[in-house]
């Protein structure tokens, strides 16, 4: 299921049909096409060149994958399990140079996650970002060093079956994207 976005202005199809729906096949993501998704990420622009980006990668079926879906919330478990990746995004708090804080850490993950959400949809797969999981849980489960803030996680595959998920999550699935105006984002 496709569902563009209705833009003011002609912006790219990749950004037009990106968007985060919870139902997934179980299909499996080939490997490929997970690694160019990954690449996007990797090249994506950080300050100092840091990038401060780090994935933890799960495939159904790994350790890894069951960690990181027993640490997102009830709500999120109930559709993520059918996700084939679950990936958890992670930034680095201080520069490998200096030990020093790196307040763009943040950002810069956000920019890798960005690149590849438009991969994902130039692989002709789907992805759903989730900030609804137990951070402590997750660190604790995968080993993370306190070093690394625990941001979001990535549920990644090809679309499904709508009409498997709950009747709410299936009535949110099905109704029509929403954005603010582009004017009542500028100050």
């Amino acid at each position: 299921m496709k569902k563009p976005a209705d833009t003011s202005h002609n912006i790219s199809e990749n950004i037009k049909n990106r968007w985060s729906p919870r139902a997934f096949d179980s299909r499996p993501v080939e490997e490929e096409k997970l690694f160019r998704v990954l690449e996007a990420g990797r090249w994506a622009a950080s300050a100092f060149n840091e990038q401060p980006w780090r994935f933890v990668v799960g495939k159904k079926g790994e350790e890894k994958y069951e960690k990181i879906l027993a640490s997102l919330v009830e709500w999120n478990q109930q559709w993520a399990r059918k996700a084939p990746v679950l990936i958890l995004n992670l930034a680095k708090k201080t520069f490998s140079r200096n030990g020093k804080v790196n307040v763009t850490a943040l950002y810069d993950l956000g920019q890798a996650v960005a690149g590849m959400a438009m991969e994902v949809v130039n692989q002709g797969l789907v992805s759903h970002q989730m900030s609804g999981f137990d951070t402590e849980k997750a660190r604790l489960s995968l080993g993370i060093s306190d070093d690394f803030q625990l941001v979001s996680v990535m549920a990644l595959g090809y679309y499904g079956n709508v009409e498997e998920l709950p009747e709410d999550m299936r009535e949110m699935e099905l109704s029509a994207r929403e954005r603010k105006a582009g004017e009542d984002l500028l100050f």
